[in-house]
């Protein structure tokens, strides 16, 4: 038996005896989990992509399995019922090779219906109705028990700690092949199929849709085009591209310069670099992910200063709200199944933990623990609606600001495992 497969029966043990004890805890004598329905696009026959339900894919790895069911009864094997109808005009659910299929009862069936619950009081959780839960006598996402469910997923098994680590070696292959199609010319679509050659994945299996902006374009947080020419100059690249592998997710950024960015550029994306492994260095568990958060800022005033965008003292940077305006987003968040994994905003008793009124962005405000596995991406952005209302401050190098606007920004990601012994950082570095 190989060591993935050792990992993944011990990480199935494991999650037989924690969702036993939720369940007890709870008085259900079951739980159904639903991996969820693609959505049909409206007046048509085609569906969107797909990514099933974030706990169905804990105990099976398969982000893309639609319309099936999974029974979970302490002390019984976990039953899946299949859904893998003969059809013609599409190729049937098939399991892959792995532990946990032979480990499972398994039940194909035609039909999309949910199975009929043994006696008892069962949760049915998932993208189902309250209607839907009644006529199988069930109760739809009772808080407390998915509340118990999400923080079962905050503390990564050394399975799925492998299985971060493959899907980051992937998406790294993936920015490797982006970069040199970046540099020998290609416009956006290029770098992103140059991607997925070397990630070997299809774009409907992403985790998310990678964000591939040339110039200006790295300014646009969350950009969704491929532009199919290339720019008139290569100023910049921002790639912020994941990978699944057994349904985890890596989720890494890089940015680098072109051959036309100015001279200016390349120091700064050195600069937020080492911003950013000075932060993972700070990584351990009782460390406050909000107080990180705001040392993120902190430091980027420092830097703002230290390449000419600001003449102030850092402190005087900070209290202007510039740094915000610069980098508006969070520093990183939870990873697993999700990319944007669950609980990252509540206690472990499921208490809320809202972010700060200054950074509403931030997608995890937990105090750290040994297993949560986040990610760790400061940037600088020139975004002229969020600096519009500071133009009335003499102390902001306007003119160089205006002259990098065309390079967009700069987001450094890397995924990384907080440990007792230090962070692992699951990213691997690029030559």
């Amino acid at each position: 038996m190989s060591q993935a497969d050792s990992l993944q029966l011990a990480h199935l043990h494991r999650l037989e005896q924690d969702y036993a004890a939720l369940l007890g805890r709870h008085g259900f004598d079951g739980v159904l989990l639903f991996s969820g329905r693609p959505a049909r696009h409206h007046g048509d026959d085609q569906f969107a992509s797909f990514a099933a339900f974030g706990h169905f894919v804990h105990w099976t790895g398969q982000a893309q399995l639609a319309h099936s069911w999974l029974l979970i009864r302490p002390g019984e094997a976990p039953t899946l019922f299949l859904h893998a109808p003969d059809d013609f005009w599409h190729l049937p659910a098939r399991l892959p090779d792995e532990p946990w299929v032979a480990r499972f009862r398994l039940e194909p069936r035609a039909t999309e219906a949910p199975p009929a619950l043994p006696p008892g009081r069962y949760a049915v959780v998932g993208d189902v109705t309250a209607a839907e839960a009644e006529a199988l006598g069930a109760e739809a996402n009772p808080p407390a028990l998915l509340a118990g469910l999400d923080e079962l997923r905050v503390r990564k098994s050394d399975y799925e700690v492998a299985c971060l680590r493959e899907a980051n070696r992937r998406a790294m292959a993936g920015h490797l092949a982006a970069r040199e199609a970046f540099l020998g010319g290609g416009a956006e679509l290029d770098i992103q199929l140059a991607y997925l050659g070397a990630a070997r994945q299809r774009e409907s299996q992403l985790p998310y849709a990678n964000i591939v902006g040339l110039n200006a374009h790295g300014g646009v947080l969350h950009y969704q085009h491929y532009d199919l020419a290339p720019p008139g100059r290569a100023r910049s690249l921002l790639l912020d591209g994941g990978c699944r592998h057994r349904g985890y997710c890596a989720d890494i950024t890089r940015t680098w310069p072109g051959s036309d960015a100015l001279p200016e550029f390349a120091p700064l994306i050195q600069g937020v670099t080492t911003l950013q492994q000075r932060l993972i260095d700070r990584l351990a568990p009782g460390v406050s992910y909000v107080a990180l958060h705001e040392r993120m800022h902190e430091e980027l005033a420092t830097l703002l200063v230290a390449h000419g965008l600001v003449d102030a003292s850092p402190e005087a940077v900070l209290a202007s709200g510039l740094t915000r305006a610069f980098c508006p987003h969070g520093l990183g968040h939870l990873l697993g199944v999700q990319v944007h994994d669950v609980a990252g905003r509540v206690a472990s008793d499921g208490s809320p933990l809202p972010p700060p009124s200054d950074h509403p962005a931030l997608r995890l405000t937990r105090t750290l623990e040994a297993g949560m596995v986040v990610t760790m991406e400061p940037g600088l952005y020139v975004i002229p609606m969020l600096l519009a209302p500071h133009r009335h401050r003499h102390e902001v190098n306007w003119a160089l600001v205006e002259r990098l606007a065309d390079h967009g920004g700069i987001r450094i990601e890397d995924n990384v495992l907080v440990t007792g012994e230090g962070p692992v950082n699951l990213t691997p570095r690029e030559p």
